[in-house]
Formats: C-alpha cells, sequence, structure tokens
C-alpha cells in the first residue's frame, strides 16, 4: 500500500483522534482532537475548512450521502453542520437542555439521532427540518447506538439497558441488556467486555450469550459483514469470526493471532472485500473470501507507542490510521482503475495525482497530474488525463511537458488520441481537434470537427481513433469511418440496431463492435465484409487487438472474469471467418491494457500492473521436454488455430506422431498454406499428398486452389461450391466423377459439359445396377447410346440388356444378349435367367457363348439328355460327365456310360462297369494299376478269387489294402512267398512278423530271416541267416551283415565276425564280407585295413582294377566321414591309378608311358612295382623295356633290361623279345632325354613333371588323376564328383577321347570342369606317397 499523507498538528500531539470519513464519495476527511476544533481535509491532505467549537469534540459522524457532517460538542446543545456541497457550516439548536452525549445519522434517510446525558433522544429531519424530542428514552447518559437499514434505532445507555425505537422516537423493544452494535436482525450486546450477547428482535426472550477464551484477552471491536458473520478483535492481539447463522452459532469459524501484544481496532471494506486490524506499530490486511490469505502488513515505524483507530472510506480506495501519539496516517488501498494503452505504450493510474506510462522501449515513466483524473488517454505522443468536462493534455517526449487543458461541452465520457488529434465523446457527440495548436501547420477548417452534423439526428455511442481514421458507433447501428487526411467520411455501415462500442485495429482495416443486443461483430472496411464473432459473451466489456507484428490477426474480449482470444482467419477454403481460439481467468480486479505476443498486461486496484499469460498461447511458454502428451496436443490445437504454424511444427516434433503431423497437414490445406503443407507431408512420408499438392502449387486462381484444398480434406461440397466460382468449373463436373457422384455430376454436366452426359449416364447404370435399382439403371443405360461411339454404345446395349431381363422382358434381353458380340454378356444374361429359373433360355445363352459346361449344366437341371450328349465332348467339368454316366447306365448303354465316367474321373464305377456289365478284366486291371484305387482294387480281387486265380487275388487284396485277407489267403493256398514280394515295404511291423514266423515254420531260413530283419527282430533274423544253406550262402551274409549294421548290438556283431573268420564252422569266409561289415557298422578304420587286405588279394590275383575301386571307395569313405587317410592306402592307391593309366595310354598313345617315366626317374617305385605287381612283372618290365627304349629313354630301358636278366624273370621273357632285350644288356646305350620340368605348387621351385616330391619344401606333391604329373597352381581344376585334382588342359585333352573320370569312372562333360584360381584348400601340408 501507499502512504498518500500524514496529518500531524500540533494541538493533537499526545492524545488520540476522532475522525470519520465522507460517507460515499470519500472525499474528506474530518478530524477532531483534544481542541475545540474540527479540521475538514480533502483525500489528498489538503485543509479544506476547520469548524471552531465551543467545547472539545463529543462525536461527529457524516450523513448517508455524504452532504452534511454534523458535530456536537461539550458544554453547547447546538449540533454544529457542515455542508460539503458549498463549504457552509451552520448550527441547529437541539432544544435540549442538558449536554449532547451521542450522535448518528440514519442509514438510510436524512434522519439525525441525538442522545444527551440525561437520557433523552433527539430526531431530526434534515429533509423536513422537522425534530422530534423524545424525554425519557434512558434515565442515564446514552452513550452509543445504531441504526438498522429498517431505520429502527437501537440506543445503549449508562443505565444498563438498550431501547430499540422506530424512526418517530417510539420504543418497540427494551431487552434488559448493555451496550450495543445492531445489525438489521440481531442486536450485539458486549458484556463487560468479555461476553457477546445476540438478541434476536424477531425472539428478544431467547439471547444467546457466547464467551470466548481468557487468553484472548478483552473484546475492544466488532463488526458485521456479509450475510451474519460477525469479526470481533480482543485486547491481546486476537481476532476472531463468528457467525449468526443457528447451525454455525457458538463455532470460531477463524482465529488469528495478528498483532503481539495489543490489538486496538479492527476494519471492514465491504467494497474491497477486505479486513483490516491494527495494533501494536502495524496494520494487517486480510481478504475476506480467504482469512488465511494476508494481503498485505504496513509498519509504522515511527509510531512507537503504538496504534488507535483505523477506518475506511466506502469505496475502500483509502484506509485511515491513527496513533496514540495524535498522528493519522491516510494510504491508498485501492485505486480507481484508469489506463490506456497506444501500440505497445500504456498509461496508467499509480496514485490519486499520478500516471505511469510504460514502453518496452522508452522504459517506465511517472506524470504527476493536476487533478484526480476520471479518465485517461495516451497517443504516440501526448498523455491526456481529465475529469468532468476538462481534459489536461502532456507531450511526451525526451521529458514530459504539459501543453494545455482542454474544456468540452460536456462530460466527457471518453478521450482517444492518434499523433495529432484527440477525440472526445460527450453527451452523444464527438469532438475531434488538434491536440497541439502551436507548432503545427494545420488549416482553420482542420482543427476540429464535432459529430454529428447538425442535420443528422442520432446519439454517438462510442468511439476509436487510429492513426488514420476515427470510427464512431451510434444508436440507430451506424458505424462511419473518418478519414482524417481527406477530413471527410470514406466509409458507412449501418447495423440493425445500436452500437455501443467499437473496437478498431491499430490499422484501422478491421473493426470489432459490440451492438445492443451484447452481440459481437468483425467488420472490415475495405470490402464491407460482417462477420458475427461465435460465442460472444453478453457481458463483454472489452476488446484489445494484438499488437505483435507477426499476428495482427488475433484479438482478445474481455469481461470480469474471463479473457476470450479470438482470430481472424482471411484465407481459408471455407473464406473469412473468425473463430474462438479458448478463454483464460482473468484474476480479481485485474483491468487488461495491452495485448502482445500472447501475453496480457492489466492494471490492478493496487496502481501496478500485471502480466496474464493466455491460456490459448501456453505453446509460446511451455516447453516441450516437459509436457505430457496431452499438453503437447492441446498445445498443438492452439498453435493451428492462432496459425502460428511454425510453432506447431515444433510441437509436432515433440509429439512425434502421425495423428500429429497429420492435423497439421490438414490445417495447412485449410488455411491454403501450400508450401508448408507440402513440407508436412513430405516429413510424413505421403508420396501422394505432395505430388498432389506439387500440382497445383501455381495455381493463381484462388477459388480454384481452394477447391482442390476442400476436395482434399473431402469437403467436397465446398469444392463443388469453389470450383463453380472459378475459371474453370469443370472441375467441379471432374471431381463428381471421380467421386462416383453420379446425381451431382449429371446436374453439373446439363449445365457445363451436355456432351458428357451419355457417359456419366453409362457409369450412373453401372452403380445402380449394382446396388439393384434395375429400373433406374435400364433408364441410364439407354440414355448413355450415343449412335457414334462402338465401344460405349455396345457397353450401353449390354446393359440394357441385363436390365431388360431382370425386368421381366426376357423376350427382349436374351434376344440383345445373342446379337450383342460379348460372350461375357451371354454369360451373365444367362446366369441371370438361371436365377429366375428360365433353364431353356439360360442353356441357348450360355451355349451361344460357348460355356458349354454351364449350359450341360442347364439342360440336365432340364433333363435335356439328347442336348447335353451334343455338348458333352465340349465339357470339361467331371460333374456333368457324372450325371451324364448315371443316366446312360440307367439306361443300359453301360459303353457309354463308362466312357462318360472315365471321362468325369470316376474310376471305381468304370471298374465296376467293366467287371459287371463288359467283361473287362484286362482293362479293369490297368485302370486299378495306373489309378490305384483301393476300392477298384477290392471288386478286381473279388473277380479273381471268382476265377480261384489266388495270385491276382492276393495282389489286388494288398492294393486295396486289405492285408489279412490277403495273408489267410496267401496261407490258405501256399502262396506266401507271392505275398511277401508283393507286400513290399508298405506292410507293417505285424505283417513282416507273421510272415517271418509262417517261414520260420516252413524251414526257410533266407526268407524267414528277412522278414524278422524287417520287422526289427534283429537276433532272430541272423540267427536263420547263419543258419541258410550254402546255395544261398552269399545272399544271406550279405543280409546278414546289413541286419547287424542296423542293430548294432556288439553281440550281435562278434557272432557274425566269428562266422566270418570260421570259428564257428571252421570255413573262413571272403574278407570282402567283413570289409563289408566294418563299413556296415562305420568303424572305417577297421575296414580301412581290410580294404587294403582285399586290394592285395586282388592284386596278387591279377585284378588292378578291383584292388583299384576298393581302395578309391573307402577312400571317399574316410574322406566323407573326415577320417585321415593312411599312408599305404594313398600309396597303393597312386600306384593303382598309375598303372590303369599306363594301361590307358599304351592303347592310346604308345610313347606316353607314365609310369615307365616314373620307374625311370624314381628308383624307389622299381621296388615298389616288384611288390606290387609281383604276378605280372615281366610283362610290366618288357614293356617298360620298350616304350622307353621307343621314346629315347636308354638308360632307363637298359635299367629294366638288366632287372628282366634276373634269374627268376629271364624264363619268363616273351621269346621274341627276348634276344632284343639280351642284346641292349649286352651292348648298354646311357643316353637319356631330358625330362620336362614344372613349378612346385607349395614353393614354385622346378622340379621334372613327373616328380612327386619337392626337392625344395620337402612337400609331397598331388598328382593329376588324367596324367599322373604333380599339379601346377595355373592348371588347375577337380573332378566334380571325386573332388580329385587334374590338370586342366590335360583333363580337357582326356575328355576329347573319353567320357568318364579316370578315378571314379563317373561320367564327366568338358562343360562341368572349372578352372580353380585359388587351390590352397587342395594343397595338404603333406601328403601321403610311401
Amino acid at each position: 500500500m501507499q502512504r498518500v499523507f500524514t496529518l500531524s498538528e500540533k494541538p493533537w500531539s499526545g492524545s488520540c483522534l476522532q475522525y470519520k470519513w465522507q460517507k460515499a464519495l470519500g472525499n474528506y476527511l474530518a478530524v477532531a482532537g483534544p481542541d475545540t476544533s474540527v479540521k475538514i481535509f480533502d483525500r489528498h491532505g489538503q485543509k479544506m475548512n476547520e469548524l471552531s467549537l465551543p467545547g472539545r469534540c463529543v462525536s461527529l459522524d457524516w450523513d448517508k450521502d455524504g452532504d452534511t457532517l454534523a458535530v456536537i460538542a461539550d458544554k453547547s446543545s447546538s449540533i454544529h453542520l457542515w455542508d460539503a456541497n458549498v463549504n457552509k457550516t451552520s448550527q441547529l439548536d437541539s432544544g435540549m437542555r442538558d449536554q449532547l452525549s451521542f450522535l448518528l445519522w440514519s442509514k438510510t434517510g436524512p434522519l439525525l439521532a441525538v442522545g444527551t446525558s440525561k437520557g433523552n433522544l433527539l430526531i431530526y429531519n434534515q429533509q423536513t427540518s422537522r425534530k422530534i424530542p423524545v424525554l425519557g428514552k434512558h434515565t442515564k447518559r446514552i452513550t452509543c447506538g445504531c441504526w438498522s437499514s429498517q431505520n429502527l434505532l437501537a440506543l445503549g445507555s449508562e443505565d444498563r439497558n438498550i431501547t430499540v425505537s422506530n424512526h418517530e422516537g417510539d420504543t418497540i423493544r427494551q431487552p434488559p441488556y448493555r451496550i450495543l452494535l445492531s445489525g438489521d436482525l440481531f442486536i450485539i450486546v458486549a458484556v463487560g467486555k468479555k461476553t457477546l450477547f445476540l438478541f434476536n428482535l424477531n425472539d428478544p426472550d431467547n439471547p444467546i450469550e457466547l464467551a470466548f477464551q481468557q487468553r484472548y484477552g478483552n473484546i475492544i471491536s466488532y463488526r458485521w459483514y456479509g450475510d451474519g458473520y460477525i469479526m470481533i478483535g480482543f485486547s491481546h492481539g486476537y481476532f476472531v469470526v463468528i457467525s449468526t447463522h443457528i447451525r454455525e452459532i457458538g463455532q470460531e469459524l477463524f482465529q488469528a493471532h495478528n498483532h503481539k501484544d495489543s490489538l486496538t481496532s479492527i476494519a471492514i471494506s465491504q467494497a474491497l472485500n477486505k479486513a483490516a486490524s491494527c495494533g501494536d506499530n502495524c496494520v494487517k490486511i486480510h481478504d475476506l473470501t480467504d482469512l488465511k490469505e494476508m494481503d498485505a502488513i504496513v509498519t509504522l515505524e515511527e509510531e512507537t507507542k503504538g496504534l488507535d483507530q483505523i477506518c475506511w472510506t466506502d469505496d475502500g480506495q483509502l484506509l485511515a490510521v491513527s496513533s496514540q501519539q495524535g498522528s493519522l496516517h491516510v494510504y491508498l488501498t485501492k485505486l480507481p482503475i484508469l489506463g490506456d494503452s497506444c501500440g505497445t505504450r500504456i498509461a496508467y493510474l499509480t496514485s490519486l495525482l499520478e500516471v505511469t506510462v510504460a514502453n518496452q522501449v522508452e522504459g517506465v515513466r511517472t506524470v504527476a497530474v493536476e487533478v484526480e483524473p476520471n479518465f485517461i488517454a495516451v497517443g504516440p505522443y501526448h498523455l491526456a488525463v481529465g475529469m468532468n468536462n476538462r481534459a489536461w493534455f502532456y507531450a511526451l517526449g525526451n521529458s514530459v511537458e504539459r501543453l494545455k487543458d482542454t474544456e468540452y461541452l460536456g462530460t466527457v465520457a471518453s478521450l482517444c488520441l492518434s499523433c495529432d488529434y484527440a477525440a472526445a465523446l460527450f453527451e452523444g457527440k464527438v469532438q475531434l481537434h488538434v491536440i497541439e495548436d502551436e507548432g503545427q501547420e494545420v488549416e482553420e477548417d482542420r482543427q476540429t470537427k464535432l459529430f454529428p452534423e447538425p442535420d443528422q439526428k442520432y446519439r454517438i455511442l462510442s468511439h476509436a481513433l487510429t492513426t488514420e481514421f476515427l470510427f464512431f458507433g451510434t444508436d440507430t447501428g451506424l458505424i462511419q469511418c473518418f478519414y482524417i487526411e481527406d477530413w471527410q467520411s470514406v466509409n458507412e455501415y449501418r447495423h440493425p440496431v445500436g452500437v455501443r462500442k467499437v473496437f478498431p485495429d491499430p490499422n484501422g482495416t478491421r473493426l470489432v463492435f459490440i451492438d445492443d443486443k451484447s452481440d459481437g461483430f468483425l467488420y472490415c472496411p475495405v470490402d464491407d465484409s460482417l462477420f458475427e464473432i461465435p460465442d460472444f459473451s453478453p457481458m463483454i466489456t472489452g476488446v484489445l487487438w494484438e499488437n505483435w507484428v507477426n499476428d495482427k490477426s488475433v484479438f482478445v474480449a474481455f469481461d470480469e472474469d474471463k479473457v476470450y482470444t479470438y482470430t481472424f482467419h482471411k484465407d481459408t477454403i471455407q473464406g473469412s471467418k473468425v473463430i474462438l481460439v479458448g478463454s483464460t481467468k482473468l484474476p480479481f480486479s485485474h483491468k487488461p491494457l495491452l495485448l502482445y505476443n500472447g501475453e496480457l498486461m492489466c492494471q490492478t486496484q493496487s496502481g501496478k500492473t500485471s502480466s496474464v499469460v493466455l491460456s490459448t498461447h501456453s505453446f509460446l511458454s511451455h516447453t516441450h521436454p516437459d509436457s505430457s502428451k496431452e499438453q503437447l496436443r492441446s498445445q498443438l490445437q492452439q498453435a493451428i488455430k492462432l496459425r502460428r504454424f511454425s510453432e506447431a511444427w515444433s510441437v509436432c516434433k515433440a509429439l512425434g506422431n502421425t495423428e500429429a503431423w497429420a492435423e497439421l497437414g490438414r490445417a495447412c490445406l485449410h488455411h491454403m498454406e501450400v508450401d508448408l503443407a507440402i513440407r508436412v507431408y513430405r516429413n510424413m512420408g505421403n508420396v501422394g499428398m505432395v505430388l498432389s499438392l506439387e500440382d497445383i502449387k501455381g495455381i493463381e486462381d484462388q477459388n480454384l486452389l481452394a477447391g482442390h484444398l476442400a476436395m482434399f480434406l473431402n469437403d467436397y461440397n465446398q469444392a463443388q461450391d469453389l470450383y463453380l466460382a472459378s475459371s474453370y468449373p469443370m472441375a467441379a463436373l471432374e471431381m463428381r466423377r471421380d467421386l462416383q457422384h453420379w446425381d451431382s455430376a449429371l446436374q453439373l454436366a446439363k449445365r457445363l459439359h451436355p456432351e458428357e452426359i451419355p457417359f456419366i449416364s453409362k457409369e450412373y447404370a453401372i452403380q445402380l445396377e449394382f446396388v439393384g435399382d434395375y429400373t433406374n439403371a435400364l433408364a441410364h443405360y439407354e440414355k448413355g447410346i450415343t449412335g457414334d461411339n462402338k465401344e460405349h454404345d455396345e457397353s450401353c446395349l449390354a446393359g440394357v440388356a441385363r436390365m431388360s431381363i431382370r425386368m421381366g422382358d426376357i423376350r427382349r434381353g436374351a434376344n440383345q444378349a445373342i446379337k450383342h458380340p460379348s460372350r461375357t454378356l451371354k454369360k451373365e444374361c444367362g446366369a441371370i435367367l438361371e436365377s429366375m429359373k428360365q433353364y431353356s433360355e439360360a442353356a441357348q445363352l450360355y451355349e451361344k457363348g460357348q460355356y458349354y459346361d454351364k449350359a450341360a449344366s442347364v439342360y440336365i437341371r432340364c433333363k435335356n439328355w439328347a442336348k447335353v450328349g451334343e455338348l458333352l465332348p465340349n465339357v470339361s467339368s467331371p460333374k456333368i460327365h457324372l450325371q451324364y454316366a448315371k443316366a446312360k447306365e440307367a439306361d443300359g448303354k453301360y459303353k457309354e456310360a463308362a466312357m462318360a465316367y472315365e471321362s468325369a474321373r470316376d474310376w471305381d464305377s468304370v471298374i465296376r462297369i467293366l467287371l459287371e456289365h463288359l467283361n473287362n478284366p484286362e482293362e479293369a486291371v490297368r485302370i486299378v494299376r495306373e489309378t490305384q484305387s483301393v476300392d477298384g482294387a477290392k471288386m478286381v480281387a473279388r473277380f479273381f478269387l471268382r476265377l480261384n486265380d489266388y495270385g491276382s487275388a492276393i495282389q489286388f487284396l494288398v492294393l486295396s489294402r486289405c492285408s489279412d485277407e490277403a495273408f489267410q489267403l496267401a496261407q490258405q493256398h501256399g502262396q506266401m512267398e507271392v505275398y511277401a514280394d508283393i507286400i513290399g515295404s508298405e506292410a507293417t511291423s505285424e505283417d513282416y512278423q507273421s510272415i517271418a514266423l509262417y517261414f520260420e515254420g516252413e524251414k526257410k531260413h533266407l526268407q524267414a530271416g528277412k522278414f524278422f530283419h524287417k520287422c526289427g527282430q534283429y537276433s532272430r533274423a541272423l540267427k536263420h541267416f547263419l543258419k541258410c544253406p550254402n546255395s544261398d550262402d552269399s545272399l544271406a551274409i550279405e543280409m546278414a551283415i546289413e541286419t547287424v549294421g542296423e542293430a548294432k548290438d556288439e553281440a550281435l556283431t562278434n557272432q557274425l565276425i566269428d562266422y566270418l573268420m570260421g570259428e564257428s564252422d571252421g570255413m573262413p569266409k571272403d574278407a570282402k564280407y567283413l570289409f563289408r561289415l566294418y563299413m556296415a557298422l562305420k568303424q572305417y578304420k577297421e575296414s580301412a585295413r581290410t580294404a587294403i587286405i582285399i586290394a592285395r588279394e586282388e592284386q596278387s590275383a591279377g585284378n588292378y582294377r578291383n584292388a583299384h575301386d576298393v581302395l578309391f571307395s573307402m577312400y571317399m569313405e574316410l574322406q566323407t566321414q573326415k577320417i585321415k587317410i593312411p599312408a599305404e592306402m594313398a600309396t597303393n592307391l597312386m600306384i593303382l591309378h598309375s598303372y590303369i593309366l599306363v594301361k590307358h595310354f599304351k592303347a592310346h598313345a604308345p610313347f606316353s608311358g607314365l609310369v615307365i617315366l616314373l620307374c625311370a626317374y624314381n628308383p624307389v617305385l622299381k621296388c615298389v612295382y616288384v611288390c606290387v605287381f609281383h604276378s605280372d612283372i615281366v610283362p610290366i618290365l618288357t614293356s617298360a623295356v620298350i616304350e622307353c627304349h621307343r621314346a629315347g629313354l636308354k638308360n632307363s630301358s637298359f635299367s629294366f633290361a638288366a632287372m628282366l636278366m634276373r634269374p627268376e624273370y629271364r624264363n619268363k621273357i616273351d621269346p621274341k623279345y627276348k634276344k632284343k632285350i639280351e642284346a641292349m644288356v649286352r651292348r648298354p646305350d646311357t643316353s637319356e632325354v631330358e625330362e620336362e620340368s614344372s613349378p612346385c605348387p607349395y614353393c614354385s621351385f622346378s622340379l621334372p613333371e613327373c616328380e612327386l616330391l619337392c626337392p625344395g619344401c620337402k612337400n609331397n606333391l598331388p598328382y593329376c588323376i588324367a596324367t599322373g604329373h604333380h599339379m601346377v597352381k595355373e592348371d588347375w581344376c577337380v573332378c566334380p564328383h571325386c573332388d580329385f585334382p587334374a590338370l586342366y588342359s590335360q583333363f580337357i585333352q582326356l575328355l576329347e577321347t573319353e567320357s568318364v573320370c579316370p578315378m571314379c569312372s563317373e561320367s564327366v562333360s568338358i562343360n562341368q570342369l572349372k578352372k580353380i584360381s585359388d587351390c590352397s584348400r587342395y594343397l595338404p601340408t603333406e601328403l601321403p606317397l610311401t
């Protein structure tokens, strides 16, 4: 609170004061001290008058209107009256002879009650000057009293009684209680400063006594407020609130210890709804709506002796506080809310004689004014304040300068300022005049102007001034726009009812006005367009336009409680309109002055400003990471409504969901923001929408563009209206056609393009046909026939045919369909006729359309078998053939029936006909074998049983899955072997066991073992296999090996091994069986050793190819199982393979004997060959001598010849070569042809081609399976079957004469060979050779 002034007169020093504010107006304060005077001050602390009294002031009071002050003093029976209107004092003789002690004006009338020290009463009526003396009202001094609103007077006296009297002074109640303060129904009596009595005037016999806690102290003061509530102050600093409501009597509603030591007074302002208490040296103010809230605390440091009394003006603006030292302090608690704004500058009243002007650029400055203003106006360069009919103008330059004061022809209701002019509204008129007369070159006739003109009969109710225009609204509904530059009216708008208030935007291009019906409208003077403001509250008191430069279309309307945010959308697909964005609660006693970027600057009662952020602009102040999803969605809607699309983009990014982006995209389309919409939909990944918007982006016709956008938003009616208003109305027709809105399309086509009617009619007819409206469909098909468009007309005629049939005109429809070239139409019409049970016509149309299956089906329904027979060669449906076959069988035409059954693939029926009627079992058997028909097989089996052909019967019983019957038949007729052969691998274990038991009984061990093996009884199977006679020995051993391999039973394995080794019968079996056993048991190491043994036996017998194959198969198996190849096996395989190569080359290339060359250059191999091929060593060595001699290898030839001359070989030499060989030995020739070299695949060391051990890296080299040479990296390939390496060039050459791999003997083609560039995986670190 702000201290306005302090009164401290010397005569008052050290004593308490009496004082009273002028009632109603509060313009004067009457103060009485211990001296004999009453001083009267105005509300600014200036002394207005001083009343001299004959003695000390006893009591003083203002009348209800504040016009008259009444004072009584000691030693005088006169009443002193001061008239505030004329500042004159008068005296009234009371007529009483005793001392006056009490004075009080009535609350409702001009009645003054005066009490005397002897208990007498005088009631004076100021209006009639009538005095009513009432003697003996009390027996002692009247000390206090109170008027009620019904003009009842309650008085308290030292005689310890109270009286209640009417306005004539007649006593109506006299309760026996002391000291009172009265409301309308209750009298409150404080007894001994400790207790309150409540005396109800309607129930005087039942008073209520209220006692309080001792710690509160004595009752100092109490006040009525609200609806029957009493506030009581206590001497120890407490104040308490109680209620006079029956349910709450006796309860303390609120209690507070406001002052530490003492409380001296309390006061209540109904206008402010506040309560104040004083005590110690401070004043505390509470809000009556929430007493717990402390509104203000005022501490008076200088008042060391404490405070005395407090008193508020009726309007609550000023609070007077007196001290016990004789000082009086006046504080400003409420200011008139006066303020104005211009652009971003605001001016508002901050004290009774002080105006503050604030601007973000200029800062804040204060202007001291001469009078307490009733109105304030601010302009770009000026400030004006005024009261009644006078205004003072100030220039707002670097310093504030008072310019002038102006008197108007009536009391000013409002004043507006622009750069150069001021406009004042008074008594239904507006005066426009220049502000500064001096220094401005203004023509005389442009100095001032009064509206309305003398000949215009209306009252101006409101006005507003912008930089260039004066707007005013009248009681007749006229809104006039006066252009100051041209000094003439440029626009008028007539509203049906009076215009109460006008609020133009800063540019004057838009105007909000409120009419006498409290409806709000937005008017655009530029194009005379008018828009009703939706949801406009009838309590609206003002409108402010947004001053932020980028948001000029936003304005707010406000009443006492709320601020409503509106925005004007000028360019939307629905045209211009005003929408309500939302509302914001306005704090109590806040008057909006300025709106800037969603922030509302308000003036408060305390003379300060407060900033309120509109809830509709919360997206500007909230940080997105801190907001919930619901808040973000709300912020997005606010931003979109306010067209703040950049902020909406940020909110969408924070939300991060497709729905938010879609909402923003729709808003952009609605507001025709095409470029931004493209960005949004591109961000969403909506390619179709982006491409569509790119296509229309350059359209300049606003209606056409808006039509496209409305169509994208699915507002088709709006789109049509916009298209029709555009430069290309055909777009409306195109849209309706695309949407299949055929009724609308036809109507548009009649207006815009009649040539399109047939085509639209056809499309419409198709839709009507689909929904079943055949009558209208037929009509539109007929309208669609053009006569000059063949394809279109054929489609229409097809529709006519279908609709004619559906409408019952079958002949017309069928004829039309037959004439029509379309097969599909015939099928459609046939289906319609079939559904209508018109089978003959339907079949005819199917047949004409070459739908033979459908035609035959319908003919069957007609029982027209002759037509069915004609169509049967063209029918593919088995069902139709089946129906026809049944009919022919019934007629006894079995051959035709069998053919038809066969066409229907009903093989069982074909077999039945062949066996029962046509006696053709051969064909029946053929069909059963081909089709594997179970039922057919049963029929054939029964047929053969009748013929006693048991073998065939068993075969077909098995085929028909009648295994039990087949088994019994085989058992009965000794055909078990046939049954066993037939049953194959598809029988169950039980079937196999039954067969095995049968053969066991017949002592047929091989068959018994075979079927025990199949049913998994391996022990019994092996037992029978080992009992087989010698004739079945080979097969039995093979089966025994297979059985043991599957059984994986060690006992059975040992049993078989003992048998093979001859342990059981003393006859060892061939080693190949042992090899196969180890293979079956997957004992690959043992099988490898056995394979080597077998190979040796084969070599000894001269069967080198067999030995090679045994070793190769074992080699591949070990490789598959990833087991290391034994060196002996690999070496033997290599030697055997070299022999096979020699045999091959000897037959095909006699001078390329590879093995001979190997033996010539590797003395070790000579020894190996002798060991390996000892049975054929003489022929081999003879061939080596001859081939080496032919190849020019004389030294090698001599070496081999010398070996042949050994005694053990000499006599075995072929006689025709013996003499030549002996001659070579007697006359040796040691010359030798140098062998070609090639690099080592490991280290690239050059060595002879036939050398398989590298001297450089000591690695055994892989050999070529085609030549026997060691492998070379650059010429590497492998066999696609056995994966053995070969020289690519040599393998190709070999395959030109041979088609098999020399190692695995599998067929290989040249196309299968691939040259390998990286052969590292084929190069083991050690290749076993010896």
